[in-house]
């Protein structure tokens, strides 16, 4: 009796030990992956200065827009730094995806100012910029989706039984999803048949 009580103790230890594991491994792997857009989002972050600069050269009088570009920039930076102390935190990563919505807004009035002046259009480092920010984006993309894939598999991990019992008693914290509204995306397609 006493070696089934000893065998069942051992093989609990055992179990909660693997338990435990996995779930480190889990919150590691989409820590690991929310790293991929930090380096995305920072590189996005490094080329917005640029483009306000070459767009100053030719947009006198839109100066209000180029300010709503640098602050939306300022504030996507202090909450991807927010969000690099804490990833998966739910307040770290409702102000980054805000912030990040605002930005892409704010990018999107810039361009559709931009379209006005054909001189600023034609610039080769404006053209430059803006495909180096189109090449960034698709990448924040991908990396998102990477991200939120880990972020799946850790909180399926966590709330699964028998491993919902351990996640509490060790903290395992539910970890948040990150998506990035695109204004322009969410907009229904206008269809009209004459």
């Amino acid at each position: 009796m006493e070696w089934i009580v000893l065998a069942l103790v051992v093989g609990a230890v055992i179990a909660a030990v693997l338990i435990y594991n996995r779930l480190v491994t889990a919150r590691n792997r989409y820590r690991n992956a929310f790293a991929q857009i930090d380096v995305q989002l920072t590189r996005r972050h490094d080329l917005i200065p640029n483009l306000v600069s070459v767009a100053q050269r030719y947009l006198d009088h839109e100066r209000e827009t180029l300010e709503a570009v640098t602050a939306a920039r300022n504030q996507a930076e202090a909450q991807l730094d927010a969000a690099r102390r804490a990833p998966g935190d739910t307040g770290a990563m409702q102000g980054l995806e805000g912030a990040e919505s605002g930005l892409t807004a704010a990018l999107g009035r810039l361009f559709a100012v931009a379209e006005s002046y054909p001189e600023l259009k034609a610039d080769a480092t404006m053209m430059q910029l803006s495909e180096s920010l189109t090449n960034t984006e698709n990448r924040v993309a991908f990396a998102r989706q990477a991200y939120n894939d880990a972020v799946l598999g850790y909180n399926n991990l966590r709330e699964v039984f028998p491993n919902n019992l351990l996640s509490g008693l060790f903290r395992f914290r539910p970890a948040r999803l990150l998506t990035v509204d695109d204004p322009a995306k969410r907009e229904a397609v206008q269809v009209a048949f004459n």
